[in-house]
């Protein structure tokens, strides 16, 4: 090893979920790692919001748990950096407080003002052609009229919340908000602020407000902050904080990424054209790319990466992994249920041994994932979960495996637009996040996508993995294109021959169930 090996970060990874905090090595070797989960308030209106300070509070105690381990020497921790969910929103006072839960990427409740912004007297799938094309040659992309972004949630702060509005100093995303919590500094990094759709990234190398964008939906710059980039360093941890956890006043808060950006590096797929596929509480396939370019139908744009001069392409995917956590508490485990007995310490595991005995296909039952809508290939809310095809001769064992093709098929559903997008196939594909660490979830993917599916050493840590690269990088311990040697592949799972005919034709009628049932969905969900 070299001169540095003893050095480590603290690298938080502050998911929807909650907060997983971990001690890597500036070489990306995951030494330890802690977990606390946070509540997520889901409201009848289509809200979903959590508490900044029940954000700190898992932060805080992740990493008071991790550090009396005496695993490593505080002593050795030489940056703290924080990946987090992305598309949130935190309106905060001059003071840094909250001035009200947090507005989640899962928030539809600011739809109807984005879709008054955007659109105009003719539209284009729901925008005004001239502001669509402003954006696209601008940013790469546009508001979802969904309204997840934080365009979305400014618009419903500003027209149902207006007192939080006229109070706010800054609008924070959730990353920000951390790094606020560290330093005491407000800024946003170039990859953090994209999906408020504000920025000029036409010269990838100098992204900066657009006052036109601004105007467009009449918010004043003063309440964004400055532009940073993911590698540099927003400066010493609080000297409060360090003495909290036990660290060195000079370790140093590098500015870090969200959740997709990150997992790109953590992946290790950082080349151009090397893809990776992360199955979390959602899901997303992502490549970087050597160009701008945008596919307005099917929500993929080339955005700013991580790694600055670079542009990535992103495709992603309302519900994945929650599709399991729905399975286990709202249906198998319910808390009502007289089930209740049966409930083991990881159903995870169970539900692997389960889908592992079935038959590909599942016996020809379909799930279909969109628990909350669905972002893309299709930007729809009010698309919903469904099992079809059940009979008398189904199983609950036919109902599981279907749930995780189920998020294969909508994973191939992606890949052939980001591959359309591209010009090429991504093969192989790393897989990350808590679903690679299924085998069986792994060889399903290798075999609905006919791909081949790396998976990576210690998945569900890749996003805490990623942005300890790029704490490393802006400390100057090594360079983005040195991460692929310091990841390790768990396993290689080929496409199985005998399983194409099975699921190419299962894969057509979950296309086919979407396409006959959009019109059901949009009727039963109208306000969706």
């Amino acid at each position: 090893m070299t001169e540095n090996s003893d050095k480590y970060v603290l690298s938080i990874d502050l998911g929807t979920s909650g907060s997983k905090t971990a001690l890597i090595s500036v070489y990306g070797e995951v030494v330890d790692f802690d977990f606390e989960s946070v509540p997520l308030i889901l409201l009848p209106d289509g809200g979903a919001e959590q508490k900044p300070d029940d954000w700190w509070h898992a932060i805080m105690a992740t990493s008071k748990r991790l550090l009396s381990k005496g695993t490593i020497n505080p002593a050795d921790i030489v940056a703290i950096v924080a990946s987090t969910q992305w598309a949130g929103t935190v309106a905060v006072d001059q003071d840094g407080k909250p001035l009200m839960n947090a507005i989640t990427w899962l928030d539809m409740r600011g739809a109807k003002y984005v879709a008054q912004m955007a659109g105009g007297p003719v539209k284009i799938e729901g925008y005004d052609p001239f502001k669509l094309l402003r954006w696209i040659r601008m940013t790469g992309g546009a508001p979802a009229l969904t309204g997840k972004d934080p365009v979305g949630h400014i618009l419903l702060i500003r027209n149902d919340f207006p007192g939080v509005y006229h109070k706010t100093y800054k609008f924070l995303e959730p990353k920000d908000y951390i790094n606020f919590c560290f330093t005491g500094k407000f800024a946003a990094s170039y990859d953090s602020i994209t999906l408020h759709w504000v920025t000029d990234n036409r010269d990838i190398t100098h992204i900066s407000y657009s006052d036109k964008l601004l105007k467009m939906y009449r918010l004043e710059k003063e309440k964004l902050s400055e532009l940073k980039r993911s590698i540099d360093i927003l400066g010493p941890v609080k000297k409060d904080v360090a003495r909290e956890l036990g660290l060195k006043d000079d370790v140093q808060v590098v500015m870090g990424s969200p959740d997709i950006p990150a997992a790109a590096l953590g992946s290790g797929a950082v080349r151009d054209y090397q893809g990776h596929i992360y199955v979390g509480t959602s899901s997303w396939i992502s490549t970087h790319v050597p160009f701008k370019k945008t596919d307005v139908i099917h929500g993929i744009a080339s955005i700013p990466s991580s790694i600055p001069d670079k542009y990535m392409v992103v495709n992603e995917q309302e519900t994945a992994g929650g599709v399991l956590t729905y399975l286990k508490d709202n249906i198998l485990y319910h808390q009502d249920a007289l089930l209740q007995e049966e409930a083991l310490p990881d159903v995870y595991k169970i539900f692997d041994r389960i889908a592992v005995n079935v038959p590909a296909g599942s016996n020809k039952v379909i799930f279909t994932p969109w628990l909350n809508g669905e972002r893309t290939p299709v930007e729809n809310n009010s698309a919903r979960a469904c099992i079809y095809n059940l009979s008398l001769k189904n199983t609950r064992a036919d109902i599981v495996r279907a749930f995780l093709e189920g998020v294969a098929y909508n994973q191939r559903w992606a890949l052939q637009y980001v591959e359309k997008f591209i010009g090429r196939p991504l093969n192989p594909i790393h897989m990350v996040g808590g679903g690679a660490i299924s085998d069986v979830w792994c060889q399903i993917h290798a075999d609905v996508l006919n791909r081949t599916i790396k998976q990576v050493k210690d998945p569900i840590q890749t996003n805490a993995r990623g942005a300890a690269f790029i704490a490393a990088v802006g400390l100057g311990y090594m360079a983005f294109e040195d991460i692929p040697k310091y990841i390790q592949i768990n396993n290689t799972f080929e496409p199985n021959p005998e399983n194409r005919k099975i699921y190419d034709q299962l894969f057509a009628e979950f296309l086919n169930i979407y396409k006959h049932n959009k019109a059901i969905f949009k009727r039963l969900n109208p306000h969706s």
